[in-house]
């Protein structure tokens, strides 16, 4: 049996309707009150014509017959809220970079076809501007109800009079696990694409499915409840609504970050505390380094917080053995994956020791360099990460991009991300790195992620990224671009050399630029555009 996420949804909150499902700030809202919502919503949306217009029978797989509804937004709980609104109305909700100008948002829209948008008020002016002329629907959600705000769009319809314009007793389309889940992503280096999902494939691949799903078990373990759960990182980003919808499917809780400010550490232990937290998600050494300084100067009261999820970037061992230290108790597990895979490996650490390498999810392997073939256990070859069976269906009108990222490989369609990696004798994935970033220098591959890793352990760096910058003497030198911490002073050289102490020294930084901050993206993920524009000014080692 295949499910949509709107069966799973109200199966779910059928058996818990009163248990809180989102949680933010001082706003709780039950799995009951969001289903409600979320219908009226639907109802609204199915008025105004915005829903399903063709059948997956009838499309190929780059194509959606569904009406794309933009979600420019901070995290709220009118996120999830939407997102539900949408499927049942047989739309589709796509994610929107809210920190992109009016022309990136502007370019978004225009390539997914957006039919609506929902967006905070205070985001209006950007929202105009890129919406422009185009006709479509634009629903306002006000996110400074005690103030003046900003001024709205005219012919804009607020969120919450949407709402109460209908009924949640209403006649809805009837959801097909065909349906479409949509994610754009602009990645680390790239232009943004949009995947597209069946809802079916992405449950049992990111959101906390399975295989052998029935309603029986879906409804047994709602009851159960996987407890509350923590989505630091941006619901803007297709690993944070994992994160969340994982917890809602299983019955559980999600607190949200308020993402409206900076990162604020302090602010996040705070509500770990106070909602007796269970697992927390979050993303690298951007979101792992202050937490651990928070927990150092305010050692609160962790107890409920057994697991710590970590993935998008890279979490040094330094970082990793400063949390075990400040919480003995936690698990740090760490995940792989990719909008276009869903979660695919994890590895765990815990106070007893470590697993070694990753142990693929189901689908995941390794398939060679010329793409022919999956790898076997131990086989000595640098290959490619890939999942097969539960995958999405393409890039969103896109072929091209389809057929390379989504090769049919023995009569298999695969989603092969563009990551290397080996396959070790007890069938355990060895990480390498994005090919994209990996550089060339002197006929040697550098995968810039250990690189990376082996700055972060200097005891002067605060962050550190690696990218290739031409050479003429090696095609590409390993160039690093720094920031230091507070009052330090160490030369190109040091670093090279403390580099060399622990990876091969080829690897090791040629040269170094120093900046003030390192510039990531709202999720944390490395701004790789914004190094190479950096390393343009970086200084020599000369050893």
């Amino acid at each position: 049996m295949e499910w949509s996420l709107t069966a799973v949804q109200d199966l779910v909150s059928g058996e818990v309707p009163d248990r809180d499902m989102l949680v933010w700030e001082g706003v709780r809202k039950t799995h009951g009150e969001v289903v409600s919502r979320s219908r009226r919503l639907a109802a609204f949306l199915v008025e105004r014509g915005i829903g399903v217009h063709r059948e997956r029978s009838e499309l190929e797989r780059w194509e959606c017959g569904q009406s794309p509804v933009a979600l420019i937004l901070h995290n709220c709980p009118e996120y999830i809220e939407a997102m539900s609104g949408c499927f049942r109305a047989r739309a589709v909700p796509f994610n929107v970079n809210h920190y992109y100008s009016a022309a990136e948002v502007r370019a978004v829209l225009n390539m997914v076809g957006a039919e609506a948008a929902i967006y905070h008020r205070s985001m209006a002016p950007m929202v105009a501007d890129a919406v422009g002329d185009a006709s479509r629907l634009l629903i306002e959600i006000d996110d400074d109800p005690n103030g003046p705000g900003a001024a709205g769009i005219a012919g804009s319809v607020a969120y919450e009079k949407a709402i109460e314009s209908q009924r949640d007793d209403i006649r809805l389309p009837d959801p097909s696990p065909d349906d479409l889940y949509l994610v754009c992503t602009g990645g680390t280096t790239g232009t943004p694409k949009a995947v597209v999902w069946r809802q079916a494939d992405i449950f049992v691949s990111g959101m906390g499915g399975s295989e052998d799903a029935t309603a029986d078990s879906l409804v047994a373990t709602a009851a159960r409840g996987i407890g509350t759960w923590f989505a630091a990182s941006p619901l803007m980003h297709a690993a944070a609504q994992w994160t969340a919808f994982v917890c809602l499917h299983g019955g559980g809780t999600v607190v949200l970050h308020d993402d409206r400010n900076r990162f604020d550490a302090e602010k996040i232990i705070a509500t770990l505390s106070r909602e007796h937290v269970n697992l927390m998600s979050i993303v690298g050494d951007a979101y792992a380094r202050p937490l651990v300084e928070a927990l150092e100067r305010n050692p609160l009261d962790l107890a409920s917080l057994f697991v710590i999820g970590t993935g998008g970037a890279i979490t040094s061992e330094e970082n990793k053995q400063a949390l075990l230290r400040l919480l003995p108790h936690v698990t740090i597990r760490d995940g792989y994956g990719a909008s276009e895979t869903g979660g695919m490996a994890f590895g765990s650490l815990s106070k007893d020791g470590a697993t070694k390498g990753f142990a693929p999810a189901p689908g995941a392997v390794v398939i060679s360099a010329d793409r022919s073939r999956i790898l076997d256990p131990g086989d000595d070859e640098l290959g490619w990460t890939a999942r097969r069976g539960r995958v999405p269906l393409g890039y969103l009108n896109s072929p091209e991009r389809t057929l390379a990222t989504f090769p049919i490989v023995a009569g298999v369609r695969l989603a092969v991300p563009g990551d290397r990696a080996m396959v070790e004798a007890d069938g355990s994935i060895r990480m390498l790195g994005r090919d994209s970033m990996v550089v060339n220098t002197g006929g040697e591959k550098v995968f810039v992620e250990e690189v990376e890793e082996a700055l972060r352990g200097h005891p002067d760096v605060e962050d550190a990224l690696v990218v290739g910058r031409p050479s003429d003497r090696f095609g590409q030198e390993v160039t690093a671009i720094v920031q230091l911490r507070s009052g330090a002073l160490v030369t190109p050289n040091e670093l090279r050399e403390f580099v060399a102490k622990s990876i091969a020294r080829f690897k090791a930084p040629r040269a170094v630029a120093f900046c003030a901050v390192i510039k990531r993206q709202a999720s944390g993920k490395p701004d790789y555009r914004w190094a190479l524009y950096a390393a343009q000014a970086a200084e020599s080692a000369t050893r």
